[in-house]
């Protein structure tokens, strides 16, 4: 999108050792967000992995691809990182797992919680689309006309949707999966039983089981990768 405020998104995950989640959140959630939304970087969330216990996935946007480059020069140059990234490494086993993605949509702008603000009972789900060619217009327009209805129908409105940008990754020294085809869509709960909910009226729609699963699946390489995860304290996207 032309006016998007962060055209350019990384999908970090991160595998930390056994026990250092809550380490790294918090040295994250202190030292980290405002440095980096400083340089021009937008921090739009930080999560939990539900199912992982030692995953931690963070989003971060950039305007695009140039300045993405001079944003993390200057943060990973700069005295906050020096200060604090033998800590922060300390904690992971690998920071590599990331997808470069280009916004059809931001995300809904929110503002971020302070310090000590309380950790929110909300569930984001991500799902992810892989196939063996870009997700073009094409799919583009088949995701608005017939998979969106059907997950708004269900309580899974998509707050946002991204498909892999494929330009040069301008940052070598962080590096991105390639050679990947991605589409992903994130919904958000307010919590376990809205999930579920969800999860019971979409096996229960005839419009998704005869319809547009069909389609969908006939289109993609496997099955659409969920991943669960709960917001931090600090996350904007909550």
């Amino acid at each position: 999108m032309e006016d998007s405020r962060y055209p350019i998104v990384e999908l970090r995950q991160y595998t930390l050792h056994e026990g250092e989640r809550d380490v790294l959140i918090d040295l994250f959630e202190r030292e980290f967000v405002e440095p980096q939304e400083a340089t021009g970087m937008t921090v739009i969330g930080q999560f939990r992995d539900l199912d992982a216990p030692d995953r931690f996935v963070w989003l971060r946007g950039f305007p695009d691809m140039e300045r993405r480059a001079e944003a993390l020069r200057s943060f990973y140059g700069g005295p906050v990182w020096k200060a604090n990234r033998d800590r922060a490494n300390a904690t992971m086993i690998d920071s590599d797992d990331v997808l470069l993605l280009r916004t059809r949509e931001d995300f809904p702008a929110a503002a971020r919680p302070p310090l000590g603000d309380a950790t929110p009972t909300s569930i984001v789900v991500a799902t992810l689309c892989h196939r063996d060619r870009p997700f073009d217009d094409a799919f583009a327009d088949f995701f608005d006309r017939s998979v969106r209805p059907a997950l708004t129908e269900t309580g899974a409105r998509p707050l946002a949707c991204l498909r892999t940008e494929y330009a040069e990754n301008t940052f070598p020294a962080l590096p991105v999966r390639t050679g990947e085809n991605v589409f992903v869509w994130f919904s958000r709960f307010a919590g376990p039983d809205d999930l579920a909910d969800h999860q019971e009226r979409l096996a229960g729609s005839r419009t998704w089981r005869d319809r547009v699963l069909p389609e969908l699946s006939e289109t993609l390489t496997g099955a659409p990768w969920r991943l669960r995860l709960a917001p931090t304290a600090r996350s904007s996207l909550r």
